[in-house]
């Protein structure tokens, strides 16, 4: 008898255990979230251009369904075309393997009451040339997913834009390589000039 209740409480406290650490899947969560980005029009340049985001709870929620919200974290993600033959940056359902938001934009204390939020982020250097959405996931006092929201819509069709990567050069260096290539060709045709003189002059002696 007490080894039966042994071996119930230990599979009690198993299926606990497996409850508490279970992976979030990104299907469990609702879109509760009203999420918009305002950006330049036209390609945006990583390092240089900026991304504005504002979210706040969607107004037809009912009241207290952002009641377990503590943070929002706010992240950019790839657009489904962005992701062909690109497996690090596979959608999968289950968010600790999931690759398609794979860029932190912000994090912040989230503020109940349907407030509206927002943030003012750089596109970072190393974000590479992609279409792109932002999506903000809520989570809760544990750190995990409950609820999240987007700028695209669900199929991740529309409102898309596009990044353009560092290209590793700079219009300086590019200025200098051209001085420098005009200042070979006129060194080039001064050796050549100099080169004639001098057997000019000894065809003269």
């Amino acid at each position: 008898m007490a080894i039966n209740r042994f071996l119930l409480g230990s599979v009690f406290v198993c299926c606990l255990v497996a409850t508490c650490y279970a992976n979030i899947l990104f299907s469990s969560l609702k879109p509760t979230l009203t999420v918009t980005a305002n950006h330049k029009e036209g390609v945006l340049k990583a390092g240089v251009d900026n991304v504005t985001v504002t979210w706040m709870l969607d107004s037809s929620m009912a009241a207290g369904t952002d009641s377990a919200y503590k943070t929002i974290k706010v992240k950019l993600c790839y657009a489904p075309v962005s992701q062909v033959d690109r497996g690090w940056r596979k959608t999968k359902d289950d968010l600790t393997k999931d690759k398609t938001c794979s860029h932190k934009i912000v994090a912040k204390p989230y503020v109940a009451g349907g407030a509206v939020a927002t943030a003012t982020w750089t596109v970072q250097r190393d974000v590479p040339t992609a279409k792109y959405f932002v999506r903000a996931y809520a989570h809760d006092a544990a750190d995990k997913e409950v609820a999240y929201g987007q700028t695209t819509s669900a199929d991740k069709k529309t409102n898309l834009f596009d990044i353009e990567a560092v290209t590793g050069r700079h219009a300086s260096l590019d200025i200098a390589s051209i001085c420098f290539s005009a200042f070979s060709v006129v060194s080039l045709f001064g050796f050549f000039f100099l080169e004639r003189r001098k057997t000019k002059i000894a065809e003269a002696k």
